[in-house]
């Protein structure tokens, strides 16, 4: 098997386990609201897993969110590295996936040019 397609799996397998982690309700730091894991980026080391979310809400509540995430990185790690069954357990680090936003600005945009010019 290729070390790449090992990767993805791996990052697929670690993407369901912390989402699965916050449909259950287990993540139960109060600064953690509604958000959705969008992907995981490991490491091809499968040292450190990135792992990006998104979520709905005002810079604050962002900021709150994150400091929530950070602070049970180490539950997240324990629990991926069971759930998962890996030998050695990966750095998590939870990142703000821009996209989604990037996404929105880029359809408002393409509505405001198509009303403008009657499309």
């Amino acid at each position: 098997m290729s070390t790449s397609i090992r990767v993805e799996r791996v990052a697929q397998e670690i993407q369901a386990a912390v989402a699965d982690l916050l449909t259950r309700g287990q993540l139960k730091d109060p600064r953690v609201g509604f958000i959705t894991i969008t992907g995981v980026k490991v490491s091809p080391d499968l040292s450190t897993a990135q792992i990006f979310y998104s979520m709905l809400g005002s810079e604050e509540e962002r900021a709150q969110t994150q400091k929530g995430l950070d602070a049970a990185k180490g539950f997240v790690r324990r629990e991926v590295t069971r759930r998962v069954k890996l030998r050695v357990s990966p750095e998590v680090f939870f990142r703000f996936d821009k996209s989604l936003d990037e996404g929105d600005k880029i359809e408002r945009l393409l509505k405001e040019v198509r009303t403008k010019e009657g499309w």
